[in-house]
């Protein structure tokens, strides 16, 4: 767990450092509290935006009132961690979720080093691991354990459920990183109800072998999720090609829901390192917190 905690803080730290260099002392966190939370109410004045009239409190007839925000320093990171059969694919120990779990770590230890309060859940078709945000030296312990020491109740995908438990659990304005290759169906109605309440971060992970199938003549193919084995000809362009058009599809498909939605996409492949991506994910939002 030291060696683990070591590799992360430097990987965290690398980051840091880079994003403080590149942005010349202007970086903002990828987790800056960018919500308003209601304060109080006062007179209404000449000037001020009539969408913000509280019209209950004014109709009782002791003068018009309008709402006062402030920042919502105090809001929370959650990290959504698709933990599914999916995800075991690419080099050993270089997996997608090998990926994953060092990204939502590196950016645990991000958010509890300035300050945040971080949560998590694990899932595949089921919750695996909750953890409910605090901040602190402890929560991030825990939140580490939790990513990487937690053994699977089952490997099957289900994303529009693990999008609906997050729903239903977060009920305060929260930034939400979700970390899954995001292979599945049916997911995008609770995905975009979540991008609607809450400030969505999705990142995809993938592996060049879902797009660019070697041809190996006819070879099983174990289905981890199924659990079965299925044979196939790889020696047919067609299917070369189907798996390459059905990759292309499916990722663009995800990337249009984003742009749409306002949810910061991000891909990064097994074979990269993680803190070039990771440190444009927070040179895009430095950029879109000030124009915000």
């Amino acid at each position: 767990m030291n060696e683990l905690f070591s590799k992360l803080r430097k990987y965290e730290i690398m980051i840091r450092k880079v994003a403080n260099n590149h942005l010349q002392g202007e970086y903002q966190s990828l987790f800056k509290g960018s919500g308003l939370e209601f304060d109080d109410l006062r007179p209404y004045q000449y000037g001020d935006d009539i969408r913000t009239i509280e019209w209950k409190v004014s109709a009782k007839g002791h003068g018009t009132f309008v709402k006062t925000f402030r920042e919502d320093k105090e809001q929370s990171v959650f990290f959504l961690l698709d933990i599914s059969g999916s995800q075991d694919i690419g080099q050993p120990g270089n997996k997608k979720i090998d990926q994953g779990k060092v990204i939502a770590g590196v950016l645990t230890l991000a958010a509890v080093f300035e300050g945040s309060q971080v949560g998590l859940i694990s899932y595949s078709d089921q919750k695996e691991k909750l953890i409910l945000p605090s901040k602190g030296s402890k929560q991030g312990v825990k939140m580490i354990r939790g990513i990487f020491d937690h053994e699977n109740n089952s490997l099957k995908t289900d994303l529009n459920s693990m999008f609906m438990f997050a729903l239903n659990l977060i009920k305060k304005r929260a930034v939400i990183v979700v970390i899954s290759d995001f292979i599945d169906e049916g997911y995008e109605r609770p995905f975009k109800a979540l991008a609607e309440r809450h400030d969505v971060v999705a990142i995809q992970l993938t592996d060049p072998r879902e797009s660019a199938l070697p041809s190996l003549g006819i070879i099983p193919v174990y289905d981890k999720e199924k659990g079965k084995t299925t044979w196939v000809n790889t020696a047919f362009g067609s299917f070369s090609k189907k798996i390459a058009d059905t990759f292309t599809t499916e990722r663009e498909h995800l990337k249009t829901i984003c742009k749409k939605n306002q949810i910061n996409y991000l891909s990064i492949d097994t074979t990269q390192d993680i803190v070039g991506p990771l440190l444009e994910l927070f040179k895009y939002r430095n950029k879109s917190m000030k124009r915000g």
